[in-house]
């Protein structure tokens, strides 16, 4: 019994880090796609225009990240520690472009000459975004775990999947935020975003389904998950939701349809996100640490659950109201290049 109850707890938080995941990549993911992309333009009232569209809501979206961190630190302890063993380099990287991201972005209101800060921000949120995906692209491909220790090298994660991955997550990354600046922009500046929108769709669903089906030929386990009656279904299905939400993403952004083209978009990642945690499912650390072995004593579980259950609810109205309140175009009183 007490078993079946730790089991049903880890399988919770599973999900809530799920989620929370899911939303930093969701509301990150614009923020550093938005920046990703600022490295495209020489228009500076199309840069000043991509930057205000941030100005009230990209610190808030990285908490997500913070909360993400020590959500697995009480849940998986184990996994947290591993990660970093193995991960030290991409996560090291990751942390410290997001530090200049934060900074360049600061100090490009207060200087002379903004060109350094301009491009502080969009090297940075290229580089945090590469690491994230190398660190995620390592994770999936395989960790050297033996007895809850890493036993592979340091640049044991940097392989030609990693690698793939990184590329993936960045072109998902300048996806979200093309079509989030959709939203918030018109005239010349919202045609070059649909533009960037259709170069981006087609990158991450290419590298998506590559990645995919890459996946079950170096790793048995997510073999026989895609080959399992169970589980096989619930695979293909995601697989295909993402290439369905991607022509509806392209029919979008043919009619300039702004909600509708973000709505697809995360559609995209969220289904390709899900149909590779199913196929590694219940492995947090894939082919070395389980879900029920990783997590916390049942009693930490219900602890964390008190706190962290009564703090997403108010994150997430948090984030509603801030996005309410700042809803609509940005307009600037600038003259056009």
């Amino acid at each position: 019994m007490d078993n079946e109850i730790h089991t049903i707890l880890a399988n919770i938080w599973f999900l809530i880090i799920g989620l929370m995941l899911f939303l930093y990549v969701v509301l990150d993911g614009f923020d550093l796609g938005v920046g990703i992309l600022s490295l495209f333009t020489r228009n500076d009232k199309h840069r000043a225009i991509m930057m205000t569209s941030l100005e009230s809501i990209w610190d808030a979206n990285e908490t997500w990240l913070v909360l993400l961190g020590g959500a697995l630190f009480g849940a998986f302890p184990l996994v947290f520690a591993i990660t970093l063993q193995s991960l030290y380099v991409p996560v090291m990287v990751m942390i410290f472009a997001l530090i200049f991201r934060g900074f360049s972005f600061e100090f490009r209101h207060h200087a002379k000459d903004i060109t350094l800060w301009n491009l502080g921000f969009g090297y940075s949120s290229v580089l945090a975004s590469l690491a994230q995906g190398i660190a995620f692209g390592g994770l999936i491909g395989g960790l050297l775990v033996f007895d809850g220790n890493y036993q592979g090298k340091v640049w044991g994660w940097f392989t030609p999947f990693s690698l793939l991955v990184s590329v993936g997550v960045v072109s998902g990354y300048a996806l979200l935020g093309a079509t989030y600046l959709m939203i918030k922009t018109e005239g010349s500046i919202q045609v070059k975003c649909i533009y960037q929108a259709y170069v981006a769709a087609a990158l991450q669903i290419t590298i998506l389904i590559a990645v995919i089906i890459w996946i079950p030929r170096f790793n048995p386990y997510f073999a026989a998950r895609w080959a399992n009656n169970l589980s096989g279904p619930y695979i293909s299905f995601f697989l295909l939701l993402a290439v369905f939400a991607f022509f509806m993403l392209l029919s979008a952004l043919q009619r300039r349809f702004e909600i509708r083209a973000f709505f697809w978009s995360v559609i995209i990642s969220l289904a390709g996100f899900t149909a590779v945690a199913i196929g590694y499912y219940p492995f947090l650390i894939p082919a070395s640490l389980g879900l029920s072995q990783a997590a916390s004593s049942s009693k930490t579980l219900i602890f964390m659950l008190a706190g962290i259950g009564f703090l997403i609810p108010i994150m997430l109205v948090y984030s509603g109201y801030q996005y309410l309140v700042f809803r609509g175009k940005i307009q600037i009183d600038m003259p056009m290049e």
